[in-house]
């Protein structure tokens, strides 16, 4: 996966948060397969979501939140 492709993807998951911000809690699987459909040209692997999703937590974009099971949030 080039750089590019990496930008693009963080920034997928991040506007896919962000786009449904208290109408929905997307779980890390979900982030997950709502990005391999979307990048399924640019073959990004599911190792690959998952590399930029604890990126995006670990520089803090995003978070965990744990209510009745884990999600991942906007920080407030």
């Amino acid at each position: 996966m080039t750089d590019e492709t990496k930008a693009q993807l963080e920034e997928a998951i991040v506007n896919l948060i962000r786009e449904f911000v208290n109408r929905k809690r997307f779980k890390p699987g979900d982030v997950v397969k709502e990005m391999e459909v979307k990048f399924s040209a640019s073959d990004v692997t599911k190792d690959d979501v998952k590399s930029a999703i604890r990126e995006l937590t670990d520089s803090g974009r995003l978070i965990y939140g744990y209510a009745g099971g884990s999600f991942l949030s906007l920080p407030e």
